[in-house]
């Protein structure tokens, strides 16, 4: 990527504290904790969390999307399937988001676009993993 410059900005700024065991809370200075938990024991682990920050990320997005569209979300769900490499760092090798959608007034074709937007454009935590890990997606529309 010799020549590409990019525009970067910091992010606030994250401090992760050691509670005991392999249990940490995560936190922005002053803001609200979060537990991980190494074992996934008593709190989900720091992959699960990998996992939830791409959903919850994608997620945030169709929400906004589709009530710019004038269908607000009514529920919405988003199951993660993973596979991890074998061998160590059993780093990501595949995701797939399970999109489980209530948008009264949409359609199939405008929920998809904006969980296609969502993973592929806008989910700046999707982007930021491997280009190589493919995160694909499902969509069942409720009523």
């Amino acid at each position: 990527m010799a020549g590409i410059h990019v525009k970067t900005f910091a992010h606030a700024a994250l401090e992760v504290d050691w509670v005991g065991a392999s249990e940490f809370e995560a936190h922005r200075a002053g803001g609200p904790a979060v537990r991980i938990d190494g074992d996934a024991k008593s709190a989900p682990s720091p992959f699960d969390m990998l996992l939830a920050a791409v959903a919850s990320c994608a997620a945030t997005d169709v929400v906004a999307i589709l009530a710019k569209q004038r269908t607000p979300v009514k529920s919405l769900r988003v199951a993660v399937a993973a596979q991890r490499v074998d061998a160590t760092p059993r780093r990501l090798a595949s995701a797939v988001l399970h999109f489980a959608i209530s948008a009264p007034g949409t359609t199939s074709a405008k929920a998809a676009r904006a969980v296609e937007l969502s993973v592929t454009k806008y989910c700046s935590v999707r982007s930021s993993l491997l280009a190589e890990v493919p995160v694909t997606w499902t969509i069942d529309l409720k009523p």
